[in-house]
C-alpha cells in the first residue's frame, strides 16, 4: 500500500535518478528551432529555481502562480514550487486583467511566474501592487521583475522534499462556466491516488509520448501530462500555436492522446474540410480499401501511432465516438472533475458500450443520490473550496461523497451513463423538465454542425442554436442554402421522432458566427457557456417562436 502512494516529487527524484539522459520535454521555440530537455536537466533547472524561491523566505505554504500557455518551464516552474514548500496556483493564459486580480488577490500569491502568452499588454494590468513577477524563458514582451536566468544562477538545491500526503500542493481555479471561479484545494496525496491507479489502467511505457496543448491550469491536462508524463516516464511534446499545431502534432505522433470533445469535432470537421462527409463515408464503408483510407486519414493528423485516446470534460456525441472507430481509432470516455483530479470513470478498450461511459476507477466509490445526482468518494476527492467552508459543505456529503452535479444512473455491471447536469435542465412555460445535452448530442451527428446549444427556459418548446461548421459555412455563402435546409430539415424531423412530446424541438436556428474562448462563449476549456448563450440571443427568442419555421437562419 505505501508503493501506491508514492508522491509527485518522490517520482520525479525515482526517473530523475533510473535515466537522467532520456529526453523528457520537447518545446518549440519558434522559427522551427527545438529545445529538448532530459529529466537531469529539469531536474537541475527546477532546483535552481527552488533555491532562489527559498531564499525570499516566504513562510511555507506560500502561493505561487503561474501564468502561461503550456511550455516545458511550466512544468520546471511548478516542480520548482513545490521543492521549495510552496503551493502553485495555476491561471488560464486567456483571462482579463479583472478575472486575473480576482484569482491573484483571492490565493493572495505572493510571486508570479509569466511565461507564453499571446497578449500580456491586456492582462498585465490585473497583477496586483508589489507582487514580483518572474519572466519564465519564453515570456512576452514586457517588464519583469525578474528573468529566469536570474533563478538559474543560484547553486541547486542540496536536498530531496517530498512534501506530505497531506500538504497542500495546488490550488486549481474552475473556469467559470456558471459565474465565479473557485478555488479546488489538491493535496499531494490526492494527485498520487489519481495517478498511481490512473497508471494501472493505462499500459504506459517509459517509450510513450504525449503532446501537451490542452491548458496545463486545467485538471485534465496537469493530471493526464504532468502527473502521467512523472509517473508513466513518457516524453512530453508541447504544441508551438493553434497555427502549427497539426505540424506539432505529426512531430509528437503521441502514442496517448487525452482531448476535449471539441478537439476530436475539430479534426473530424479538418478531413470533411478536405473530403466530403458521404464520400468519406462511403469509402469507409468498402471492407478493404476502408481500413486503408482509415489508416491514410489518421496519419494525416498525425494520430496514427495512438494506442490510447481520451475523451471527456463535456459530453460527447455517440456519433463523433462511432466516426473514429470506423476510422480504425477507439476514443474512450473519460469522466471526472476537477474537484476529483479527474479521477472517476474509464471506459476501457474491449468494454465499450455504447451510450454508456464506463465503470468506475480503481479505488472509487459511486452512488446515484434521490434526485439521480452521481456522488463519488475516493482518495483523489479535493480538500474544499480555498477559503469557501460553505460551498465546501454544499459539494461534499458529510459522509465524504462529492456531489458532481451531473444526473446519471448506472447498470447491473456498474457502468455509468449521464443524463443531465441538474442546474442545466430547464422547465418549459408548460412546466415540463428537458436535459438539453441528450437533444444536443442527437444533433451533434450533423456533419455540418459543429456546435450546439439547446434552450427553452420558460418557452413553450425547446429549440436549437446550433453553429455551422467551416464547411457549413462555406456552402451557405455559396448560396446553396436550400439543399443545406432540406438536410437540417431531415435532422430535425429524425431528431424530434426520437424524444418525448415535451422535449422536441420547435425549430433549428442555424448561425454563421462562431462561439469560441475569444468573444466569450466558450470556458478555457472549450464548454459552451449556456448563461452567455442565452442572454446573447435571448432577445429573438419570441421572434423565433413567432416564425414557426423548422429551420431558419441568423446571420
Amino acid at each position: 500500500m505505501a508503493d501506491a502512494m508514492r508522491l509527485p516529487l518522490e517520482v520525479f527524484y525515482e526517473r530523475e535518478a533510473r535515466h537522467p539522459d532520456k529526453r523528457y520535454m520537447v518545446q518549440p521555440l519558434g522559427g522551427g528551432r527545438i529545445e529538448e530537455l532530459t529529466w537531469a536537466e529539469v531536474g537541475e533547472q527546477a532546483r535552481r529555481a527552488a533555491n532562489w524561491l527559498r531564499s525570499r523566505e516566504l513562510p511555507q505554504g506560500s502561493r505561487i502562480a503561474i501564468i502561461s500557455k503550456n511550455c516545458a518551464h511550466w512544468i520546471i516552474a511548478d516542480l520548482a514550487i513545490w521543492m521549495a514548500g510552496y503551493v502553485s496556483v495555476p491561471l488560464y493564459p486567456n483571462l482579463t486583467a479583472e478575472s486575473a486580480r480576482q484569482v491573484l488577490e483571492h490565493s493572495e500569491a505572493a510571486l508570479v511566474f509569466v511565461g507564453k502568452l499571446d497578449d500580456w499588454p491586456a492582462m498585465a494590468p490585473g497583477m496586483p501592487d508589489g507582487v514580483p513577477t518572474v519572466a519564465l524563458p519564453l515570456h512576452p514582451e514586457g517588464r519583469f521583475d525578474y528573468q529566469w536566468s536570474d533563478l538559474q544562477a543560484c547553486s541547486p538545491i542540496r536536498d530531496t522534499p517530498t512534501g506530505a500526503a497531506d500538504q497542500l500542493a495546488t490550488i486549481i481555479y474552475t473556469s467559470g462556466t456558471t459565474g465565479t471561479p473557485k478555488g479546488v484545494m489538491h493535496n499531494f496525496g490526492n494527485f498520487a491516488f489519481a495517478a498511481e491507479n490512473g497508471l494501472k489502467l493505462f499500459e504506459t511505457t517509459d517509450d510513450d509520448r504525449l503532446i501537451s496543448y490542452l491548458p496545463l491550469c486545467h485538471v485534465a491536462e496537469r493530471a493526464f501530462v504532468e502527473m502521467g508524463s512523472l509517473y508513466g516516464g513518457q516524453t512530453v511534446f508541447f504544441a508551438e500555436s493553434l497555427d502549427t499545431f497539426l505540424e506539432d502534432l505529426k512531430r509528437a505522433r503521441p502514442t496517448l492522446m487525452f482531448g476535449v470533445p471539441r478537439i476530436w469535432t475539430k479534426f473530424q470537421m479538418g478531413v470533411y474540410a478536405k473530403m466530403p462527409a458521404a464520400k468519406l463515408d462511403f469509402l469507409l464503408k468498402l471492407p478493404i480499401i476502408g481500413r486503408i483510407v482509415g489508416r491514410k486519414v489518421l496519419a494525416g493528423l498525425g494520430l496514427d501511432a495512438l494506442r490510447m485516446a481520451l475523451c471527456g470534460a463535456a459530453p460527447v456525441p455517440e456519433a463523433l465516438l462511432r466516426w473514429y472507430q470506423r476510422l480504425g481509432l477507439d476514443v474512450l470516455e473519460v469522466y471526472g472533475m476537477t474537484e476529483n483530479c479527474g479521477y472517476s470513470h474509464l471506459c476501457r478498450r474491449g468494454k465499450i458500450k455504447t451510450g454508456w461511459i464506463g465503470q468506475a476507477s480503481p479505488g472509487v466509490e459511486v452512488r446515484i443520490s434521490e434526485e439521480g445526482e452521481v456522488q463519488v468518494r475516493s482518495g483523489a476527492t479535493m480538500q474544499g473550496y480555498y477559503k469557501d467552508p460553505e460551498r465546501t459543505a454544499e459539494a461534499i456529503t458529510a459522509d465524504g461523497f462529492l456531489r458532481t452535479g451531473d444526473k446519471g444512473e448506472v447498470d447491473s455491471e456498474n457502468y455509468l451513463r449521464l443524463t443531465g447536469r441538474l442546474k442545466e435542465i430547464f422547465k418549459t412555460s408548460k412546466g415540463k423538465y428537458v436535459a438539453p445535452a441528450p437533444i444536443e448530442n442527437r444533433l451533434a451527428v450533423h456533419p455540418l454542425i459543429e456546435q450546439v446549444c439547446v434552450v427553452g427556459d420558460s418557452l413553450p418548446q425547446p429549440m436549437a442554436l446550433c453553429v455551422l461548421s467551416e464547411v457549413g459555412r462555406r456552402e451557405a455563402a455559396n448560396g446553396t442554402t436550400s439543399e443545406l435546409e432540406n438536410s437540417f430539415r431531415t435532422l430535425f424531423d429524425e431528431v424530434n421522432k426520437a424524444l418525448d412530446k415535451h422535449e422536441r424541438l420547435l425549430t433549428l436556428v442555424l448561425l454563421k458566427e462562431i462561439w469560441a474562448v475569444e468573444n466569450g462563449f466558450l470556458t478555457p476549456t472549450l464548454k459552451i457557456k449556456r448563461n452567455v448563450v442565452e442572454s446573447a440571443y435571448q432577445g429573438h427568442f419570441q421572434t423565433w417562436l413567432d416564425r414557426r419555421e423548422t429551420v431558419l437562419w441568423h446571420d
